[in-house]
């Protein structure tokens, strides 16, 4: 149960796709906080920062269809991992994912995620409720995710490359019904112009799901202009 309903979280968080890709429809760079030409690339590690440590590494690749979703058109990456797509989108200034939970956790849980408005004043935040179904719970629970513009303008050097204009966006997680001493989080993300997520640092502890401590990294990328 802790197991399915942490996997919901991170899904909701950071729009882990499930789905298969629809007709393919022309791609235009869809942002200056995401990169959306065909052939860019992405090399990222990610850190367990619990005992016993490890890490592990990926690719994101951008491919040359789009996918559409609620009227939007989504640009479709490839993650190494295991194939799966990833979804992104871009509307003005306001940076979208796509994603499916676990069956388990629920039906019809596909979800949009709006993680980055990098057109907002320091200090904007912005909520998300998603409802889910955990077994063991006698009823759903409704999880609500907040995002808050920390900081703009920043530089930061992540594996020895240094960003300009970096975003920090922190991220609370809140479920209804439950105390918020069972649930803490300290999750912070950065983003950089045209490379889109350059680190994140992810913290829950929770008497209920259980703790989690990672760290994500871009390592190298490649960028088509």
């Amino acid at each position: 149960m802790k197991k399915i309903l942490y996997l919901g979280l991170f899904c909701t968080l950071f729009a882990v796709s499930c789905g298969k890709d629809k007709d393919p429809v022309p791609d235009p760079n869809s942002g200056s906080y995401m990169n959306a030409k065909a052939g860019s690339t992405w090399n990222y590690e990610v850190i367990n920062n619990l005992p016993p440590v490890s890490t592990t590494t990926y690719r994101l690749t951008s491919t040359n269809r789009d996918s559409s979703v609620n009227g939007k058109n989504y640009h479709v990456y490839t993650n190494s991992t295991n194939g799966r797509s990833e979804y992104y989108h871009v509307s003005g200034t306001d940076h979208f994912t796509f994603g499916s939970l676990p069956a388990a956790a629920g039906a019809n849980l596909n979800v949009e995620n709006l993680y980055l408005k990098s057109g907002a004043a320091v200090g904007a935040t912005w909520s998300q409720p998603y409802t889910i179904t955990v077994p063991g719970f006698p009823l759903p629970i409704t999880i609500t995710v907040t995002h808050k513009i920390e900081e703009k303008g920043l530089t930061k050097v992540v594996n020895n490359t240094t960003y300009n204009n970096v975003i920090r966006v922190s991220t609370k997680l809140a479920a209804a019904g439950i105390p918020a001493s069972a649930l803490t989080t300290d999750i912070n993300i950065f983003y950089a112009p045209n490379h889109g997520l350059i680190e994140s640092n992810s913290i829950i502890t929770s008497t209920l799901i259980g703790n989690s401590n990672s760290t994500t990294r871009l390592k190298t990328s490649t960028l088509v202009p």
